[in-house]
């Protein structure tokens, strides 16, 4: 089984605004929008260079999302960055009504999503941000795994014509994804394994390696784990060829269980091929306050967690 390993550690939100930079650089139509959180989207690098392509909104996001759909208008590629509570809920009128309806061709980039947001409580901690973004016709979701990722997919994203909400997030995490790997609708298989399938998202994917070494090196389990980082739309081929190997299925995310991308995959079991599945996920309730890691060690989104599901589930074959 291969094994992944890191040698640094960085902010999900730095591959944003690098990638965002890295625009700015090579796409002339490219304008960025933000609500007053230059800082914490880490949009800096592009507002040094590209001043006249920049808005600062403030704090009215959904005034935010009606100028990013009228930019659209005239040509231009629009970014809007703000927190993932205020990317979505705060402003799913507005996005309904400006992009989704009418197809703009606008990036809703959402940081601190889910409960790593940490001490800031359950107000900020969105959890079920990609039910509400997935169920908009024509919306692509996106959430990314580490630095690299959400680096290339912030420019990948650029090259894609339609509304995009591309979820990443606040700690340090691990890199451990090659540089410019990014394709929107593509799945990553990171092990092969046949006894059970791991598909997992966002800060999960590395949890779920971590679980992977251990089923094998201590349960003599090969996992297959699938790097889902787009979650609409689904590579429904990864995920069938998958089970029809393995026979049983775990999915993780930092998500609520209801909307997620667990439901996603049920779906497609259902239609193609019905098999046991487990859900490492919220089950139907809010954050709270709390450092990351303190709060993804309650909630059960970690590998040990992903292991114990991983038991059951074969269980059930």
């Amino acid at each position: 089984m291969k094994r992944y390993t890191y040698t640094e550690k960085k902010d999900t939100r730095s591959g944003f605004g690098d990638g965002l930079t890295e625009l700015g650089r090579t796409n002339p139509n490219v304008v960025a929008l933000c609500a007053d959180l230059i800082g914490s989207l880490k949009m800096q690098g592009f507002i040094n260079e590209n001043p006249e392509r920049f808005f600062q909104v403030g704090i009215a996001e959904a005034n935010m999302m009606g100028i990013a759909a009228g930019l659209t208008i005239g040509g231009k590629i629009a970014f809007t960055g703000t927190f993932a509570n205020f990317s979505t809920g705060r402003v799913y009128d507005q996005i309904r009504q400006s992009i989704a309806y009418s197809d703009k061709n606008v990036k809703i980039c959402a940081s601190h999503a889910g409960l790593t947001l940490g001490e800031d409580g359950a107000t900020h901690q969105i959890l079920e941000d990609i039910g509400l973004m997935k169920m908009l016709p024509g919306m692509t979701v996106i959430n990314t795994c580490d630095y690299n990722q959400t680096k290339a997919a912030t420019i990948a994203i650029a090259k894609h014509e339609g509304p995009v909400y591309l979820r990443f997030g606040r700690p340090v995490v691990p890199i451990f994804m090659p540089e410019g790997q990014f394709e929107i609708g593509k799945a990553i298989k990171l092990t092969e394994g046949k006894d059970v399938t791991i598909v997992a998202t966002g800060h999960l994917v590395w949890e779920a390696l971590q679980a992977s070494e251990v089923l094998l090196d201590q349960y003599g389990i090969e996992a297959e784990v699938i790097n889902i980082h787009t979650i609409k739309p689904l590579d429904e081929t990864a995920v069938s060829e998958s089970v029809s190997k393995t026979g049983c299925i775990v999915t993780a995310e930092e998500h609520n269980v209801l909307g997620g991308l667990g439901e996603s995959v049920a779906r497609v079991l259902a239609l193609n091929n019905p098999t046991p599945q487990e859900f490492i996920s919220t089950n139907d309730t809010f954050g709270e306050s709390g450092t990351p890691a303190q709060l993804m060690d309650k909630y059960g989104l970690n590998s040990s967690s992903i292991i114990l599901a991983c038991k059951k589930v074969i269980a059930r074959k």
